[in-house]
């Protein structure tokens, strides 16, 4: 399990190392170019249940921590799927890989 620290406060969000990547891959490619975007997650019943959104943009800090030591290889369909959602106007949300590529 991973863990995406978000702004100052550093809020922390899990997510599964191998989501984590492919949306770090996709959140670096965006901040890059100085595009802001939100991203939205469901919260596990854990935590509550419903769905959290961050609105992203390039002037806030952002650490991702894997718990492997390994580099997790993409896929680069779910990448696609992922950054054609944050380019629309509902913004990046984590999608599982196998809803994403059906």
């Amino acid at each position: 399990m991973g863990t995406l620290l978000y702004g100052p406060a550093a809020k922390s969000v899990n997510i599964d190392d191998r989501d984590l990547a492919h949306l770090q891959a996709v959140m670096v490619a965006k901040l890059k170019r100085g595009e802001s975007f939100s991203f939205s997650w469901e919260r596990s019943s854990d935590f509550g249940s419903g769905h959290s959104t961050l609105w992203m943009h390039p002037y806030m800090h952002l650490e991702f921590t894997y718990q492997g030591s390994k580099r997790i290889p993409l896929n680069r369909a779910w990448v696609e799927v992922l950054m054609n959602a944050a380019n629309s106007s509902s913004g990046l949300e984590l999608i599982a890989e196998s809803r994403a590529l059906g």
